[in-house]
């Protein structure tokens, strides 16, 4: 049995304290949050799991061995960073921090200990988004031309951050993963419609991919009709990925445009256009936050890399901060590995004016050996 606690019992943490207690390969040993009203809500809903005020009661516990960070982002460095060299290994919730030179920090920090570093990006664990991985990877569509996510809704604005960090996690590490292929280039434009602070409330990337496969993504605050979908275009089939849909969450569609033979002259060129059947798979049922906790649980027991591992989420917050650039070049394509004089770059909203600085990794490293 693998003792895991959480800290954090927010929206998110919450979430995390139900599925944990009901994992059968997991103990919850211990939910740590300062505020009273969650702690007693805690202590009411599940009256064997404990609580604490002070997450450091949860790290100098022998007995627990992973931790769940389920907290404002801005604090995630930091936490995670304490919980690696008091040994345990950790799931932190996406984004993996608010910038990328302390994600990279944290990823060598753990490699150097031998710790498991997970990030939730759930729906890595949706089974609809591996069927389409698995439709991509066997070469089922053909040639990926380009994909397109939407993630739109009514709300929530927050005040920490923006819709970029809060919304575009989710469709960068889905096209991430089921593409199989790294971004080159990526271009941002957003606006501000709402709120005294103007954060970013509408935005659109647009990712650059080897080959001339592209990617689009697009999240919005202010859209009338909730939208989760991501279409996935290739040169035999397409798909599209429908979250919202109560069922048939995928249909593949045998539909495409096929060029003709090679002539000479203007007058016989016809494009020919397929329009074939829809086919609508079985997609098992399966809460994916809890294939995401049960995978976590199972990586800890068997000492194996996660599928979203820290790299795979410092790669989504370098993405992340290579769409800020953009952002403040109107739009202007902005290569996905920074140059050395971006890296050191802050953009979360919730970090500015926050000292943030490439730190030496050997250091890191070092004190994390003496710790």
């Amino acid at each position: 049995m693998i003792n895991v606690a959480v800290i954090g019992c927010g929206y998110w943490g919450s979430k995390h304290v139900r599925v944990f207690h009901e994992l059968p390969q997991a103990r919850l040993a211990a939910v740590a949050d300062p505020s009273e009203a969650r702690r007693a809500h805690v202590e009411r809903t599940y009256p064997a799991t404990p609580t604490v005020a002070d997450y450091h009661d949860v790290l100098r516990d022998a007995a627990i061995q992973g931790v769940v960070i389920a907290t404002p982002v801005s604090t995630h460095y930091q936490l995670a960073r304490e919980a690696l060299l008091a040994g345990k290994d950790v799931l932190v919730e996406k984004p993996l921090t608010d910038n990328a030179a302390e994600a990279r920090e944290l990823c060598l920090l753990a490699d150097r200990l031998g710790r498991v570093l997970m990030v939730g990006h759930t729906f890595m664990y949706n089974p609809a988004v591996e069927y389409l991985k698995n439709l991509v990877s066997s070469g089922a569509l053909g040639a990926i031309f380009y994909a397109d996510a939407a993630r739109l809704n009514l709300g929530l604005f927050q005040r920490d951050t923006n819709v970029i960090w809060d919304l575009a996690p989710h469709d960068l590490s889905i096209l991430l993963y089921v593409l199989g292929a790294e971004p080159e280039a990526i271009r941002a434009r957003g606006v501000s419609h709402i709120g005294a602070r103007r954060q970013i409330d509408v935005a659109s990337l647009d990712l650059a991919f080897p080959g001339g496969m592209v990617g689009n993504i697009r999240v919005s605050w202010l859209d009338p009709c909730k939208v989760r979908s991501v279409t996935i275009v290739g040169s035999n089939k397409m798909a599209v990925f429908n979250d919202v849909a109560s069922d048939e969450k995928v249909r593949v569609y045998d539909r495409g445009v096929d060029l003709p033979h090679q002539t000479d002259s203007f007058g016989d060129f016809h494009l020919s256009y397929r329009h074939g059947d829809v086919t609508l798979p079985h997609i098992p049922a399966a809460e994916p936050l809890a294939v995401e906790c049960a995978h976590f649980v199972e990586c800890i027991r068997e000492r194996k890399t996660p599928r979203s591992d820290g790299w795979s989420g410092h790669q989504v917050v370098q993405l992340l901060e290579a769409a800020h650039v953009s952002l403040a070049r109107d739009g202007a394509s902005v290569p996905c590995i920074p140059s050395p004089e971006e890296s050191n770059i802050t953009l979360h909203p919730a970090a500015r004016g926050r000292e943030t600085s490439s730190r030496d990794a050997d250091r890191i490293l070092v004190e994390a050996a003496l710790d």
